[in-house]
């Protein structure tokens, strides 16, 4: 199978996916117990605004025809009005998204910081006091919730050194390093915990093989045998392990996004879920989803990049 065959397979899988992905989310926020309109209404309910505004909703007809309606906006690039901020949901959605967006980044390049050196140098020294501590700290961070461990880094950096800001998302570049340092620490922890296992073992691996016994035979240096045969083979199961787990960075944004209360995605889909906004609920869903969806693609084509093997099957 050919590399273009490879990525147009890959392409029409993820039509499906991004289509069960509307439904689950459309039909899931329909079964939340109570109603909508009386809600967003609150005080100002009355059984005729109530009517007046499920009837402006679409609310008031069946849930298929209520789904199409919504698929038919979705295929025009709409994803209908925001009920609270009187906006499209487009809007509300694009002027949170940067945070959200510079959180995960930061966020994974953190947590590769973390795990490349930390699981290459506990698999040379296998045994040893650095790999033991290592896989120690790490089996506790991956037990710990990682809202607990923010709120632990907030009491330690802003509270008592006063090193970082609580909350927000600052201004700026140079800002947004400084204000999401925090909130992106506490993913990268709990992200490379995986990570650092998974290249653990596969560089105790490579190590192991037959190639690199010859490279060390032939005299090449230590440093060149590490660079050009074990850490670039050993890297590949990472690339694959840090795509699939993404997924769980993105679901951790959006618990630390309100721990830290950082204007992103995360905050804005908590607060419309409260709210019952069901526009930007399932708008910023179908935005964390397809994000997801487009990671796991571009995982699979840097996999088949690096390993011909994965196109070639």
């Amino acid at each position: 199978m050919g590399r273009y065959s490879f990525l147009g397979n890959r392409i029409l899988q993820m039509i499906p996916v991004l289509l069960g992905i509307t439904v689950i989310t459309f039909f899931l926020l329909r079964l939340i117990p109570g109603d909508p309109a009386r809600q967003i209404l609150g005080q100002h309910y009355t059984p005729k605004s109530g009517a007046e505004l499920r009837r402006a909703l679409g609310l008031d007809r069946p849930l298929w025809d209520q789904y199409g309606l919504f698929m038919r906006h979705l295929f025009h690039g709409s994803l209908g009005d925001s009920i609270n901020y009187q906006q499209p949901t487009t809007t509300v959605i694009s002027q949170r998204l940067p945070a959200t967006l510079f959180l995960v980044v930061y966020s994974a390049l953190l947590a590769a910081v973390i795990a490349i050196p930390v699981g290459v140098y506990s698999a040379l020294r296998k045994g040893g006091i650095f790999d033991q501590v290592a896989r120690v700290w790490f089996l506790v961070a991956f037990a710990m919730p990682a809202f607990r461990l923010g709120i632990i880094l907030i009491l330690i950096f802003p509270v008592h050194l006063h090193l970082f800001p609580v909350n927000g998302y600052g201004t700026g570049f140079t800002g947004h390093l400084r204000y999401l340092f925090l909130p992106a620490l506490t993913i990268a922890v709990a992200f490379s915990t995986v990570l650092v296992r998974t290249l653990r073992a596969s560089t105790l691996a490579v190590l192991a093989t037959d190639y690199v016994d010859t490279a060390r035979i032939k005299g090449i240096s230590r440093f060149a045998v590490l660079r050009r045969h074990v850490v670039r083979n050993a890297i590949i199961p990472l690339v694959v392990v840090f795509g699939i787990n993404l997924a769980f960075l993105v679901s951790t944004t959006v618990l630390i996004e309100n721990v830290f209360g950082i204007p992103g995605l995360g905050r804005l889909l908590v607060d419309s879920v409260a709210t019952r906004d069901y526009t930007v609920v399932q708008g910023t869903t179908l935005i964390l989803a397809f994000f997801v969806v487009m990671v796991n693609l571009l995982t699979d084509v840097v996999h088949a990049a690096l390993d011909p093997r994965v196109s070639a099957g």
